[in-house]
């Protein structure tokens, strides 16, 4: 945990209001969790990671500051050195085999990723007038949790839901468990976070503690931050869309049932969790939120797609994450 006394060091708290919405391309995929399990290889199950490329086994907020560490980002704005990651979705079959779900990027040209969203208000405010504070140096944080298994668990974290698309535009209903039918333009997965943040702590044992969800409404209606969290954060939204549309046989969606599995061995999908460890530049993304744009973002730097797909890094596990296999990766029970 990191003193009130480091945050004094890195400067006063800049609260700003804007919207950014960024494709990032597939980093990684690969059994690593530097935040949970760090220094662990392999750990417990699969993710799928974007961002810079100084992820790594592990990856210690004292020593390993992303931005200076890593040479290329899989993400739109060359500033975001930031690592992202969820875990993966797999189909199993009837006769009890898996397959890797592939992903579907959402900018023309990028190789699966996901697209990410840093928001002041609600994803349809123009205005974006709330004023937020940026992330600091060091912070990170997970959302979700790999255990649970019903909605009463899942009712902690708000807003990691699925939407089963009908086509590339969908983006309602949103479902807090797997779809129970097939989606003919595939699953797309939202990872909200929560926007509140206890102003002194970097990250927390359990790397939850030190950020909260408003204690009264929501972020998009404005909720107030509660007194123990009092400094508002912009939310980041992460949109994964998996691309289920090769395994919509209606036979597997037969009595309520539904093919799919997280690769921590959930098959109802409560269990959705993501992790983020912040890498921005400097002070790009305060100063981008300076800015009050909507999706727009004249002060940074836009790389080429073709840019973010070649940043890559190398595969530290290697083990075969691609064919059918006759077990999740690692070996987990699916419950």
């Amino acid at each position: 945990m990191k003193s009130n006394t480091l945050i004094t060091a890195l400067g006063l708290f800049a609260p700003a209001s804007a919207l950014l919405r960024f494709g990032c391309s597939a980093l990684t995929v690969q059994r690593l969790d530097p935040l949970v399990e760090p220094g662990v290889n392999p750990s417990a199950h699969l993710h799928q990671i974007i961002g810079g490329n100084s992820f790594n086994v592990s990856m210690p907020a004292e020593e390993h500051d992303l931005p200076g560490l890593s040479t290329c980002t899989s993400c739109q704005f060359s500033e975001d050195l930031s690592n992202y990651w969820t875990a993966v979705i797999f189909y199993r079959s009837k006769n009890g085999t898996f397959k890797r779900v592939p992903q579907m990027a959402q900018t023309m040209g990028n190789q699966g990723g996901m697209t990410v969203y840093y928001m002041s208000d609600a994803l349809f405010d123009t205005a974006q007038r709330s004023s937020v504070t940026a992330f600091k140096p060091g912070f990170r944080m997970l959302v979700g949790d790999s255990t649970f298994r019903d909605r009463e668990q899942a009712r902690d974290f708000r807003q990691l839901t699925y939407i089963c698309m009908q086509n590339s535009g969908t983006r309602a209903p949103e479902y807090v468990e797997f779809p129970s039918r097939p989606c003919p333009g595939g699953i797309m997965a939202n990872h909200r976070f929560p926007t509140c943040w206890d102003g002194k702590n970097l990250d927390s044992p359990n790397h939850q503690d030190h950020v909260a969800y408003p204690e009264s409404g929501t972020f998009e209606s404005g909720g107030p931050c509660p007194s123990t969290h009092p400094v508002r954060l912009p939310q980041i939204l992460l949109e994964t869309v998996w691309d289920t549309r090769a395994f919509n046989d209606p036979a597997d969606f037969a009595d309520g049932s539904q093919p799919f599995v997280w690769s921590s061995g959930d098959a109802t999908g409560y269990s959705s969790h993501a992790d983020y460890m912040f890498g921005w530049k400097d002070d790009s993304l305060q100063k981008h939120l300076d800015g009050h744009t909507y999706v727009s973002a004249p002060t940074l730097k836009s790389q080429s797609v073709a840019l973010q797909n070649q940043c890559k890094v190398k595969d530290m596990v290697g083990e075969d994450i691609d064919s059918w296999l006759a077990t999740l990766p690692g070996g987990g029970m699916v419950s």
